[in-house]
């Protein structure tokens, strides 16, 4: 929430108008929706699935988009729509009771206490609650479909973009002359369309194998998406994208064993160049030969479609990353030969930075178990040895002179500052300025009673109330802390004010609710305003964040 608007005290919705939850079940599968208002957002890291015992139940979420604050970091959000499910309720759900917690935000500086629905759950009925579209059993928008399209366009562009990485490998190297022998071999009368299909084919022939490939991880996939959430298996597919990416710098090779290589080699020989099957069949062979380049990637491909346990995503996707690998081949093809680029050190480096990508994995995957500073110097140390990589390989080149040379230069020079700088702030933090604004003038209260008896204190004082409605999981509760409170103008404004902050970071307890439904809270941050007598201005009342100078004047405004 760090960048978010100004809020001149709008009307937020409340929290279940900002946060539509849908629930369907169907037989042994709950499908949960949950409809996000405009400029309003869920956290990620705050849905939580247990079942009547508060035994965590583990659940597949989507990829979510990224956001950074200040105080939590990076981290995913959800906007539009959240949408996900749970399997086999009859054999994971004790009771058949389940409780869905989670918690949002508004970006205009307002951020609501955890939620918590819990859902009362049968084998013969569908269950809803608060529906706004329902979700039936015949309806034309139901929750798998929402569930099915969830990024699917993004994904496939990655997978092409990765397949067509791959082709400028070292070990798809051997493919060109392999279709180019193809081609030559029809003769001078081949046309250009002749060339293009036999081109096309051989591709398609080597796309079946991934496609095939990818049904079948998705298949096993199915039956494990919530075992991929296990730390062990986390830490365990860490250390597998680690070897992986060991293969891709050259410590050791990847393949099948030779005598199954000669075997389809073998099997490759015998089919004829000039047919259309003919030529997919070599390219189904092929796709077979896993050789070391295409080896690590591909299995890194594979782990991600079995997490999504997405038959339909995974046979695309694996398509989509055999016509990346492909579309270099159909155009040397369909040009006779004409353009076979010339291997060279570049290829090692296309093969390396691969080996760079899948580093970044095992980061990702284990930033879910660790401390943020691990991440952080995991983060760091990566981007250092990735940058003096291509610093090394950029000053051995044998262009060091005109344009393309200064480019890489300076793109090198820029990557090392990024990170040597984000390694200093790690080793030397810069001094936090301290939040003293709490500390130094704000009084703790912890109950309702409380309040009312500072209330009544400062009436004999004849002394205004300002209320600091406050929570740790409430970003923009910080930022009034840091930015708005410490102001000298605010200083001022408070001078005649007995300043009381209220601690609602556990939303559930009973002095929480009980506070907050006092009051009528509706998220943090919240200031209540008390005038001499001891009676609330309503009018006063701030919902949501606002800067130094507008606070400041809001509070001249009423009790100056």
């Amino acid at each position: 929430m760090g960048s978010h608007a100004e809020n001149t005290n709008v009307d937020f919705l409340s929290v279940d108008d900002a946060f539509e939850f849908t629930y369907v079940q169907r037989n042994e599968k709950l499908n949960v929706l949950i409809n996000i208002a405009p400029h309003y957002y869920l956290y990620k890291d705050k849905i939580k699935v247990l079942d009547a015992h508060k035994n965590v139940i583990e659940v597949v979420l989507p990829e979510g988009k990224s956001h950074t604050d200040e105080y939590f970091g990076t981290q995913q959000i959800y906007e539009e729509r959240l949408a996900f499910s749970l399997s086999a309720l009859s054999n994971n759900i004790p009771n058949k009771s389940i409780s869905i917690s989670y918690q949002g935000c508004a970006e205009m500086g307002l951020c609501y206490s955890p939620q918590t629905k819990t859902l009362n759950l049968t084998l013969s009925n569908i269950k809803q609650t608060n529906p706004v579209e329902p979700l039936t059993s015949n309806s034309d928008s139901s929750l798998t479909d929402i569930l099915a399209s969830e990024n699917v366009l993004w994904v496939l562009m990655m997978f092409f973009l990765l397949g067509l990485g791959l082709s400028f490998t070292p070990c798809v190297f051997p493919m060109y002359p392999i279709l180019t022998s193809i081609i030559v071999g029809q003769g001078n009368t081949l046309s250009l369309k002749k060339a293009f299909l036999l081109s096309f084919s051989y591709v398609q022939g080597m796309a079946l194998t991934y496609t095939v490939l990818g049904i079948v991880v998705a298949f096993a996939g199915l039956q494990f998406q919530a075992a991929f959430q296990h730390p062990i298996v986390l830490i365990s597919l860490s250390v597998l994208f680690v070897v992986l990416a060991l293969s891709m710098f050259g410590i050791f090779n990847l393949s099948l064993p030779s005598s199954w290589q000669e075997k389809l080699n073998s099997m490759s020989n015998t089919q004829k160049g000039g047919s259309y099957v003919g030529v997919g069949v070599m390219g189904v062979i092929s796709g077979l030969v896993a050789s070391p380049c295409t080896t690590a990637p591909l299995t890194a491909a594979l782990l991600y479609i079995a997490q999504t346990g997405d038959v339909g995503l995974g046979a695309s996707a694996l398509y989509a990353l055999s016509l990346g690998m492909g579309i270099p081949l159909i155009i040397l093809g369909s040009t006779g030969g004409k353009l076979l680029p010339k291997a060279g050190a570049w290829m090692n480096v296309i093969k390396n930075i691969f080996g760079f990508i899948l580093l970044v994995v095992p980061v990702v995957l284990l930033q879910r178990i660790i401390p943020d500073i691990v991440s952080e110097v995991l983060w760091v140390l990566l981007g250092l040895i990735f940058s003096t990589y291509l610093y090394v390989n950029n000053i051995n080149s044998n262009f060091k002179s005109g344009f393309w040379f200064g480019l890489r230069s300076l793109i090198v020079f820029l990557c090392l500052f990024v990170f040597a700088q984000q390694a200093v702030n790690l080793v030397m933090p810069k001094a936090q300025q301290q939040i003293s604004a709490v500390q130094h003038h704000f009084t703790k209260i912890t109950s309702l009673e409380e309040l009312q008896q500072e209330i009544e204190s400062s009436k004999q004082m004849n002394k205004s109330v300002i209320v600091d409605l406050y929570a740790d999981w409430c970003i923009a509760c910080k930022e009034f802390e840091k930015y708005t409170f410490n102001d000298s103008k605010v200083q001022k404004a408070f001078s005649n004010s007995v300043l009381l902050q209220i601690d609602l970071t556990d939303s559930s307890s009973n002095s929480s609710v009980e506070f907050m439904n006092y009051y009528n809270v509706l998220g943090l941050p919240t200031i209540l305003i008390f005038d001499q007598k001891g009676d609330e201005m309503v009018e006063a009342r701030v919902t949501g964040f606002l800067k130094a100078k507008p606070f400041a004047q809001h509070l001249n405004r009423y009790l100056n």
